[in-house]
């Protein structure tokens, strides 16, 4: 019979906080969603905790209604981590092989990572993650996974994800308060990517772009591997205030227009159409035009896509990615988002929706969940990290070669 696990997922974004609880099985990647919980985001500013007291009530809000749901009471928590706190880079590792026959082991695989990850840092970052791109064995390059291969020399191109250590801290901090312990912590682009990718859309070529409230995530993968991924610094609260400082209408208003009126494609709206912010606000009472604020969320939209060409031309891959685009985050859902995407960047897009899940299917099957479900069938393909942080900033555990085993065919 198999074995079933239950898996908590905290992703904690600018504007709510999501909690998903589910069961997997093994050598089934299906994640059966039991338990639903959400929660504004008060005191918690582009992914970094502002104001503990606040943020702290949210999470354990978020966490009481996923319990409730479930029937399960959470201890351990796999965390998505995004925002501007966030740094990316490549490096490169190299060793000679040990050992009379020159064959290489796993633990060659772990002291080549472990040269990779040998590089400076300023005394405020910490490696979140060390994702080892493609190894060469001697002067045969582009090896997946090379253990069990001889030769005299290993090295290994990887991109390495680092955090700022006091955001880190105080996260794990807020967590503590309200009763539960980090199982491990993933940079959210790459656990929503885990959602809404399938294997092959990874080894053609594709951007993941996660569009969320205070920044906007993208990650690259070709041939089955993340070959480049960073922060952009702007997001859904972007459009709102533009839209607030547009209609001159207060934050909240503003809001309350970009999720029930928003559009990025004023050609499709007509002149006289208005909006009576009398029907959705108590604070303002004037008429604004709905083609002009699709204007200006069109323009902003119009910004984020360009940064992701700009990000995309830096890696030579602007308008070379077979499998395109995948869109995901709550924000995405703005009608004409899809074709403004394809527009600037040349690409085929589509929206990202959670893949291979049952149960509570109608509360997840959304793409502003991407990162929470993919929270899940990561912790079913990785597993817990070797190390954790509790309150002592060192290594995070990679778990790098299941990662490797789980990309070969």
């Amino acid at each position: 019979m198999a074995q079933q696990k239950i898996f908590t997922a905290l992703d904690i974004g600018s504007s709510r906080i999501r909690v998903v609880v589910g069961i997997v099985e093994d050598k089934r990647p299906i994640v059966n969603v039991i338990g639903v919980g959400s929660a504004p985001s008060s005191g918690i500013r582009r992914g970094v905790i502002s104001d503990m007291d606040e943020a702290v009530g949210c999470i354990s809000a978020a966490l009481e209604d996923a319990e409730r749901m479930s029937g399960e009471a959470i201890h351990r928590v796999f965390v998505s981590f995004s925002g501007p706190s966030i740094e990316t880079f490549d490096s490169r590792g190299v060793i000679a092989i040990s050992g009379n026959s020159s064959e290489i082991t796993e633990e060659d695989v772990d002291r080549v990572l472990d040269a990779a990850r040998a590089v400076s840092l300023p005394a405020n970052r910490v490696i979140l993650r060390t994702i080892p791109r493609s190894f060469s064995v001697d002067a045969q390059h582009h090896v997946k996974y090379p253990v069990g291969m001889s030769g005299i020399r290993l090295e290994v191109e990887a991109h390495i994800i680092a955090g700022q250590k006091s955001a880190i801290r105080n996260l794990e901090k807020c967590l503590y308060q309200t009763g539960v312990s980090i199982e491990e912590i993933v940079p959210s682009h790459l656990a929503a990517a885990e959602a809404v990718l399938d294997r092959k859309q990874k080894e053609l070529g594709v951007v993941v772009v996660e569009v969320g409230s205070g920044s906007t995530n993208m990650a690259v993968f070709e041939e089955g591997a993340v070959i480049y991924s960073c922060v952009l610094p702007i997001g859904g609260e972007h459009v709102t205030n533009d839209i607030a400082i547009g209609a001159r209408a207060a934050i909240d208003t503003a809001e309350k227009l970009k999720i029930e009126y928003g559009s990025c494609q004023p050609n499709d709206i007509a002149e006289r159409e208005e909006i009576d912010l009398t029907q959705i606000s108590r604070t303002d009472a004037h008429i604004v035009s709905k083609k002009q604020m699709a204007s200006i969320i069109e323009a902003r939209y119009h910004e984020i896509f360009l940064m992701v060409r700009d990000e995309l031309e830096r890696i030579d891959r602007a308008g070379s990615l077979p499998a395109g685009v995948v869109l995901c985050g709550s924000t995405v859902k703005m009608p004409g988002t899809v074709e403004l995407a394809r527009e600037v960047l040349q690409l085929p897009v589509q929206i990202g929706f959670p893949r291979d899940i049952e149960g509570i299917v109608d509360r997840v099957d959304d793409p502003g969940f991407a990162s929470a479900i993919g929270l899940i069938q990561f912790a079913q393909r990785y597993g817990a990290p070797r190390a954790l942080l509790n309150f002592n900033i060192g290594r995070i555990g990679d778990s790098v070669l299941e990662f490797f085993k789980r990309l070969l065919p």
